[in-house]
């Protein structure tokens, strides 16, 4: 007989950080930037190297300003270099730790450091630090920037603070100002206050505790002088900002009526919203059984009667910080909110405002998660610039990283306005005077360049290196030479992909991961961690920012520019995804990384920088390319070139529920050797089941297929398209499709349903695909 052990009830797992008790505070150290800390006696700081490999500096004041890190138990042990030359630097971090220490009367300089962890610190390792008297002190990520052939990225540092005497907070403290503030108001839980706002400004909504709904609305306050009263329209706002449904989320601008916008967003850390509801009514409470329940539209309108605002039952506005959402059937639901102490949306007023915001009163419901609780406001003066970011979080407890420009954004943006927000960073989706069809035919003609640093890229260290990769991707990594790297899925046990990248190796011990995930490197770590793998995962992604150079010249462009050493392959030289390292222009010149690889279909090479160099990369490249004729290619002209050469996209071909022969990427998986990789025995059992491949379709007509677009024979649902467009070079509209393998075989006959998917059918078959070059004769040339 076999006995079960009971399992413990799973834990009902709620949005939002971890909570700590009052007392414990956690802070991030980001590489190569530094927390300052005051401490009391008996204080205890952990101090975490969250990927290994990571030093910390540390440096310490008694309260009159002299050095005292014996206060913090340590030593002096090394010249605080890097400390120094962070509080002599000129970037934002710099400035504001320089700040805190002049706001403190403590000298810019240090004579003294002591350390934490070294070259052999593993991923996790924690120290313990407690403090004898009181001080201040300095925690710093130090290291320098990473050479393109080094394996050094400097990476966070975790700290949770536990005080002595601890005072419990009654809130959280309010983030740091974002600039020159103009006036503060505080919005009591319950409530709602009236405000005046002017063109230019900027308004900062703050959910103080988290968790909690703030409506907000506004009127253009030169025509409500008239008696002319505008706000929000969220029929125009949809309308203009293109979306025919409503979504959670906020809208670039919002409009009115007279289609003329009031605000336009400038930074949200959130990104869960809700823009087609009404503020909360005196008519729910009291349909719910709760009258005389204090009410957000009933607040309003007190709160604007002054402003000659007429009073509504319900007020239609921004549910800032309300989770909603859409379901299969367009019905509205709600959830508990995302957002967090501290969270906050940034808007610009696009003319003169009146404006109303909330602490939504609802208790009875998830709205305020159960809580309600205060909304602060900060009104920013106008001559100050913000820039545009939404939050990017690699996981749901991971703190947000604002979305953030790459290193060659001077020199896109001097060429386009046109940029959308792509995992964290800014990428340009066309260019002025060009347009997609232009840099398509650029790239397929003659060269293209694009920006393609967002990829997330990994150094993969340590004597078990090698062993990590072999188990985590489906290809033979021991099989890979110096200099070569290859294209490779990853895939959680159940055999479906977790992401697809490129490995290069660098060396014995040396490889570089490009992947598409941030949680990638994540994913590795805890692999090796549960294997008890010698091993290093370190995020190099701010380290090392990509140009990818496209297009029959690409080789001519290039050839003459990459300069590498003679016992090294000149760029002319390295074959189809091996890789070369090299300086341009000579050997003092900038160094890069090239590899012949790409996402075209055409011949390329991308060129691997530190961000400290990518304007002169840009620059030599885009001198040397303009006797071939190239061109700056954006995204969408990206996206139909990937299709037309049948590459797959995250989102689209593949997800984490798609395995790589579901994704038309089965080539990538070593099934010869018996190879074991994580997730291996299942992803046999499927391909010797499979229910669904991938497959090229040719459509009819000039209507073109999209995402999401169901596949029929007959009455019956046997595909879906994951990616479309028209080929301008084939002329034809085509499609990607997961579909039923029963239909999958060349010339098989099927229907695109649109609308419905019955009432409009648009003819179409099954064709080979990549259908642009389906040989890859092109970028193996």
């Amino acid at each position: 007989m076999n006995i079960l052990t009971p399992q413990p009830r799973p834990r009902l797992r709620e949005p939002g950080l971890p909570v700590f008790m009052p007392g414990v505070e956690r802070h991030l150290v980001r590489g190569l930037g530094a927390v300052v800390l005051h401490l009391f006696a008996g204080d205890r700081v952990a101090v975490t190297d969250r990927e290994g490999r990571q030093r910390c500096e540390i440096a310490a004041f008694a309260p009159d300003g002299r050095e005292d890190l014996a206060a913090l138990g340590l030593r002096p042990a090394t010249l605080s270099a890097g400390i120094n030359a962070l509080l002599g630097g000129r970037d934002e971090a710099s400035r504001a730790i320089a700040g805190q220490l002049r706001q403190r009367n403590l000298p810019k300089g240090i004579e003294r450091s002591a350390a934490l962890f070294d070259n052999d610190s593993v991923a996790g390792e924690t120290v313990e630090l407690v403090a004898e008297r009181e001080c201040i002190a300095i925690f710093h990520a130090a290291g320098a920037p990473m050479a393109v052939d080094r394996h050094d990225p400097p990476t966070d540092l975790a700290l949770i603070v536990t005080r002595r005497n601890a005072m419990p907070l009654v809130e959280p403290p309010l983030p740091e100002p974002l600039g020159d503030v103009r006036e503060e108001i505080r919005v009591a839980r319950g409530t709602a206050t009236a405000y005046t706002v002017k063109a230019g400004e900027y308004l900062q909504v703050i959910d103080v505790a988290g968790r909690q709904c703030s409506d907000f609305l506004c009127f253009d306050a030169r025509l409500l002088e008239k008696g002319i009263e505008r706000g929000f329209d969220m029929t125009a706002t949809r309308t203009l900002t293109g979306t025919v449904y409503p979504g959670p989320g906020l809208y670039s601008k919002f409009f009115t009526t007279d289609l003329l916008p009031l605000v336009e967003v400038v930074q949200d850390t959130v990104g869960r919203h809700d823009a087609f509801g009404v503020a909360c009514t005196a008519k729910f409470y009291e349909d719910a059984g709760y009258p005389g329940h204090a009410s957000c539209s009933e607040n309003f309108n007190a709160g604007l009667a002054p402003y000659g605002v007429q009073a509504k039952r319900g007020w239609p506005c921004i549910n800032f910080f309300y989770n909603t959402g859409l379901t299969a059937n367009y019905a509205i639901f709600l959830d508990d909110p995302w957002s967090r102490p501290g969270d906050y949306v940034l808007l610009r007023a696009m003319t003169d405002l009146v404006c109303g915001s909330s602490a939504c009163p609802d208790d009875i419901d998830a709205t305020n998660a159960w809580n309600p609780t205060d909304i602060h406001l900060r009104i920013y003066r106008a001559n100050q610039e913000f820039s545009r970011a939404i939050a990017y979080r690699m996981k749901p407890d991971a703190e947000p990283r604002l979305t953030r420009e790459t290193a060659f954004h001077p020199r896109t943006s001097a060429l386009t306005r046109n940029f959308t927000e792509y995992r964290g960073f800014w990428l340009p989706t066309k260019f002025n005077n060009q347009g997609a069809v232009e840099e398509y035919w650029a790239c397929r003609e003659k060269a293209v360049i694009l920006d393609l640093s967002p990829l997330r890229k990994f150094e993969v260290l340590g004597p078990d290196a090698e062993q990590l990769l072999q188990l985590a991707c489906t290809r033979n990594i021991r099989r890979l030479a110096d200099l070569q790297c290859v294209y490779t899925a990853l895939l959680y046990d159940n055999g479906c992909m977790l992401d697809d990248a490129i490995v290069f190796r660098m060396g014995a011990d040396k490889f570089r991961v490009v992947a598409g995930d941030e949680f990638t490197g994540q994913w590795l770590r805890d692999q090796a961690a549960s294997r008890g793998l010698r091993v290093w995962v370190k995020s190099a992604t701010d380290q090392l920012h990509n140009v990818s150079v496209q297009g029959p010249k690409s080789r001519d462009i290039l050839k003459e520019l990459v300069w590498t050493p003679p016992a090294s392959p000149r760029l002319d030289e390295i074959q189809w995804f091996h890789f070369t390292i090299g300086r341009l222009g000579g050997p003092t010149g900038t160094p890069v990384i090239a590899s012949r690889t790409g996402y075209t279909g055409e011949l390329g090479y991308e060129l691997f920088c530190h961000p400290k160099d990518a304007a002169a990369v840009w620059d030599a490249v885009w001198e040397a390319g303009k006797p071939q004729g190239l061109a700056p290619l954006g995204l969408e002209a990206l996206d139909w070139l990937r299709i037309e050469a049948g590459l797959i996209f995250y989102g689209a071909e593949f997800n984490d529920q798609i395995d790589p022969y579901e994704a038309g990427i089965g080539f990538t998986v070593a099934v010869k050797g018996n190879e074991e990789f994580i997730g291996r025995a299942a992803l046999m059992k499927r391909k010797e089941h499979p229910q669904r491949v991938l497959v090229g379709l040719e459509l009819e007509g000039s209507e073109t297929a999209s995402h999401g677009n169901c596949v029929h024979v007959g009455r019956a649902q046997v595909g879906v398209v994951t990616s479309a467009c028209r080929s301008p070079i084939l002329k034809k509209n085509i499609a990607l499709c997961r579909m039923d393998v029963n239909y999958a075989a060349l010339g098989t006959e099927v229907e695109v349903g649109k609308l419905d998917g019955h009432q409009k059918r648009i003819p179409a078959r099954v064709v080979r695909f990549p259908f642009y070059d389906p040989d890859k004769t092109r970028p193996r040339s």
